[in-house]
């Protein structure tokens, strides 16, 4: 045994470092090799960003993969630090970014507009971790916005993938049949009881949408929609001086002011639906910790803003990424959290646990049969992303709604947005808010509609108690 065994009921060892605890493989944790290989074929989900940097910014297929490759890397920071989570991207608002990026001509200029938004976007959520002020920020926005807002990112999302150009265009016969998989293992009830009932489907139902991605990778070529893959072997090439000379203020210098100002609302609008990303992952964590009394886990918010800060902030100089730098990839931690609930046999830390799935996933990225595996249907692998995160926004903003009076503003919010984009949509909510509420701007109203709901939504609950 190499790690350093923990007493029942206490914390992982760790190396106390102002509001981390440092956490290293094989000396802090056990090395959870189930989740390591899950991760190295869970790296497809990481790759399909490369569509989304190719299209926006116009970049080689090596120099995006250059981009997640580092992604990766800071992926790591969070179990490292002691953020018990799996991160990902801010997969709601990616829509809302690109519509922004996309009001600048291709080339330096909107390459300038992608720096200046996650530099703005990191620097806000370290000043918000650092001084606790996250919820505070959150609780002050009307409920009838935040619909809006998370609902417009929900929509974006969709219309994303069916818009014409849009990727359901290229794989209309893949998407369809993934998609409707996908949606049968993550969200029907008949699959939940199904997989209770027999061990298979509960293997393939803790892989996340593994299997939906494996399934593409077949069913694309048959329909014609993609070529078989070429599995090659050796390591995959991702071209970092190219990235550095030609997408970074290495090579094209630091954006106008002028850029910092203009991102302002949309990165506004990215904080709000990542702030639900910060609450949802701690109903997740507290709901694991409550079913191992033997570790003691805590969700610190205002250090996983610091983590997800410096990574924006890092990745804005490094490699400007369109999907940003997020508290969690909410599928993911679902899975490792349902496995950390079999217990210490299973996984013996949930720091453990999510460690060695992000080696996996960093591993995985630098393997060139894996990348070629995935590599024709990454453009599935994404619009599967959003079609989900599409989903599960619309439903999460709804609940944030407190009456049917803010449910109506918040659909024309929504609708504003995804049309014009997050400027428009804080201006029309506003404005709304300010005719409709008037001197209640701030509080809204409640008119039973959502009473039931509310007191249920554990989104609400965190809120009032960070606040």
């Amino acid at each position: 045994m190499l790690w350093k065994k923990r007493k029942y009921g206490e914390e992982s060892p760790y190396i106390p470092a102002g509001p981390f605890k440092i956490r290293i493989p094989f000396i802090h944790y056990r090395f959870e090799w189930p989740d390591y290989v899950q991760g190295l074929l869970m790296c497809a989900v990481d790759l399909s960003a490369i569509p989304l940097l190719t299209a926006l910014l116009g970049m080689p297929f090596e120099v995006a993969l250059a981009i997640v490759v580092l992604n990766g890397l800071f992926y790591l920071l969070h179990h490292l630090l002691g953020d018990p989570a799996v991160p990902g991207w801010i997969t709601p608002a990616i829509p809302l970014i690109i519509l922004y990026c996309e009001q600048f001509p291709e080339g330096p200029e909107r390459v300038h507009s992608l720096i200046a938004f996650q530099l703005t976007l990191g620097i806000l959520s370290l000043i918000l971790g650092a001084t606790g002020l996250a919820a505070k920020v959150v609780s002050l926005i009307p409920s009838a916005l935040k619909t809006g807002v998370i609902m417009g990112a929900g929509i974006a999302a969709v219309i994303s993938v069916f818009q014409v150009g849009g990727r359901f265009d290229s794989f209309p016969w893949t998407i369809s049949i993934a998609i409707g998989i996908g949606f049968y293992l993550l969200f029907s009830k008949h699959f939940v009881n199904f997989q209770k009932r027999n061990m298979f489907w509960g293997t393939v139902a803790k892989l996340g949408i593994f299997p939906v991605i494996i399934i593409a990778v077949v069913v694309a070529p048959i329909f014609g929609e993609a070529p078989w893959p070429k599995i090659e072997w050796g390591f995959s090439s991702p071209d970092f001086m190219t990235l550095w000379n030609e997408y970074t203020v290495f090579g094209l210098g630091f954006p106008p002011v002028m850029m910092f100002v203009t991102a302002l609302p949309t990165v506004l609008a990215t904080y709000i639906v990542l702030f639900g990303d910060v609450l949802q992952n701690k109903v997740l964590v507290e709901d694991g910790a409550s079913k191992r009394p033997d570790e003691k886990v805590e969700y610190s918010p205002s250090r996983a803003h610091l983590i997800f800060g410096l990574r924006n902030g890092f990745m804005s100089i490094l490699g400007p990424d369109v999907t940003m730098c997020g508290p969690t990839w909410s599928a993911m931690q679902v899975v490792m959290i349902e496995r950390y609930k079999k217990g210490r046999k299973a996984m013996d830390s949930f720091f453990g646990g999510v460690g060695s799935f992000r080696w996996g996933t960093n591993t995985g990225l630098l393997l060139l049969p894996i990348v070629g595996l995935v590599e024709p249907i990454l453009g599935v692998a994404l619009a599967l992303t959003m079609l989900i995160q599409g989903y599960v926004s619309v439903k999460v903003g709804i609940l944030e709604a407190r009456s049917q009076t803010d449910l109506g503003i918040g659909g024309i919010i929504a609708a504003v947005l995804c049309i014009k984009g997050a400027a428009w949509g804080f201006a029309v909510g506003i404005i709304l808010c300010l005719l409709i509420y008037g001197r209640d701007f701030f509080r809204g109203e409640v008119d039973g509609t959502f009473t039931k709901d509310q007191r249920n939504n554990p989104y609400s609950k965190i809120e009032q108690q960070e606040g």
